[in-house]
């Protein structure tokens, strides 16, 4: 009989870890590779005028709707998820979503103005939401319950997510400098075909399992969910042609629409009667780390929305008499996320029972994550492109510490703590609080004015620092919660 002590050991076909990770880690690589190759130039075309090639849209607007696409990347993680454990499985629905998410940087590349904005937009949106749900739901049914590899496997499928997402902007930032910001969105295409490309062929390492539906969706309430689906989008329409929503507060509306959706994921999951005591108990351990999870990325995500306004209005970027592309900067927390990710991975792997619970993890990211805004304030206060390009690097590497300190173990942690009929929708519910955190980036990037920092960067920054300490003081109760997860 063989042991899943002896089973462990010999799945180690990928760096010591299953062979299906890297079937997914390629995949995700030229996912991230179209994602932040596109996003590293999204703001600026929105904002940059006609004769540079943008849209010439307010610094504000332009942010607005960089942040709510975002967030809509990940709320509609729901989506993915929701037809994964109803309908079709993880396996199908991430082949799915790459699809979609090819044909929206396609849309993007060739198609003029608006249209191609709107189109571009949605697709990559709705199919990323699906991948990223599905991928990371793959990828923790790869390990046993108990298996002290799982948050190293986790560290290395980040090291892939970083892998394409230094190498995307620099591609997608020359094409835009040189040819144009079109040239830039095809290149963004041209990278998902390769990843899709790599996964129909590594496909078959994955288990059999991968299909699996866990909760079923009955034949009879199909059309009613269908229904329900068909009036929100007419819903949406409505309200964008009454001008209710619009560019301008697009964030702001995203912003409430994923709180609500937040709330009611919660609710369900915990009155559902498919989940038992325990499971129970761990769902609610996540509230708090939900909590924490929000902040950071509300912090981190500006990278997309005032970093970037910063590095084109404050940051002296001429090297040599060159001047670096603005997107190049979203390649810098990329580099440290690489150099470090191992190393992290290393640590928590010999540390094993001995590494900080995951509150702690939590606490001490949202911590780093507030010190790496409080560290803007010796260059504030001053005007121009006078900012030292060293110190937004060195301001990049805290953001750095603490994505790999949270991220990465926030992964882990959703497929630990997920009830079995809500494995993967956990892992979306996970999502929901990076989706929270990035729309409000937009919605905060109009309180940002390059002229007037201080109180902008102090506030923002203090707030996560105050929030991280209070997380880390409640983690021996956040501990009893979960249940032996730590």
């Amino acid at each position: 009989m063989t042991t899943g002590v002896t089973t462990q050991r010999r799945d180690t076909g990928f760096f010591g870890h299953p062979p299906a990770l890297g079937t997914l880690f390629g995949l995700e690589m030229w996912e991230r590779f179209s994602f932040y190759g596109m996003q590293g130039i999204l703001t600026i075309y929105l904002y940059y005028a006609a004769t540079e090639g943008g849209l010439g849209l307010p610094e504000g607007t332009a942010a607005s709707i960089v942040g709510a696409y975002g967030g809509l990347v990940y709320l509609s993680t729901i989506v993915g998820a929701w037809l994964a454990d109803r309908v079709a499985g993880s396996e199908r629905v991430l082949l799915g979503s790459a699809v979609l998410i090819m044909l929206g940087h396609v849309s993007l590349a060739v198609l003029p103005g608006f249209v191609g904005l709107t189109a571009g937009l949605c697709c990559v949106a709705l199919g990323s939401g699906g991948l990223k749900a599905n991928a990371t739901a793959l990828v923790g049914a790869l390990y046993e319950p108990g298996d002290e590899r799982r948050d190293a496997g986790f560290s290395l499928f980040y090291l892939g997510i970083n892998l394409g997402a230094f190498v995307g902007p620099l591609l997608t930032g020359l094409a835009q400098q040189r040819l144009g910001f079109h040239y830039g969105f095809g290149l963004a295409a041209v990278g998902m075909a390769a990843g899709l490309t790599q996964y129909v062929f590594g496909r078959k390492n994955l288990s059999p399992d991968a299909n699996l539906v866990p909760n079923p969706l009955p034949a009879g309430r199909r059309p009613l969910v269908a229904g329900a689906a068909a009036g929100v989008v007419a819903l949406i329409v409505v309200l964008v042609a009454t001008g209710v929503i619009t560019a301008a507060n697009l964030s702001t509306v995203t912003v409430a629409v994923i709180a609500v959706a937040a709330v009611a994921y919660f609710a369900v999951i915990l009155s559902s009667r498919r989940t038992g005591g325990d499971e129970r108990s761990r769902v609610v351990s996540f509230i708090p780390l939900f909590l924490a999870s929000f902040v950071f990325w509300t912090l981190y995500q500006q990278q997309f929305t005032v970093v970037i306004i910063y590095t084109d209005q404050r940051l002296d970027r001429t090297i040599f008499g060159w001047d670096m592309p603005v997107p190049w900067v979203n390649s810098i927390n990329p580099i440290f996320v690489i150099l470090l990710a191992g190393a992290f991975a290393a640590l928590w792997t010999k540390l094993g029972p001995r590494q900080p619970s995951s509150p702690v993890k939590f606490a001490l990211g949202t911590v780093v994550m507030g010190l790496a805004f409080l560290a803007f304030l010796p260059w504030s206060g001053g005007s121009g492109n006078t900012t030292p390009l060293l110190a937004l690097v060195a301001i990049l590497l805290l953001f750095t510490i603490a994505e790999l300190l949270l991220s990465p173990v926030g992964l882990s942690l959703a497929t630990k703590l997920a009830p079995t009929a809500f494995r993967t929708q956990m892992v979306a519910l996970n999502f929901l609080s990076i989706a929270l955190g990035t729309a409000l980036a937009g919605t905060l990037a109009n309180y940002y004015d390059p002229d007037h920092e201080v109180p902008y960067f102090l506030t923002v920054g203090g707030i996560a620092v105050v929030f991280g300490v209070l997380l880390a003081v409640a983690s021996p109760f956040i501990r009893t919660l979960m249940r032996g997860v730590r």
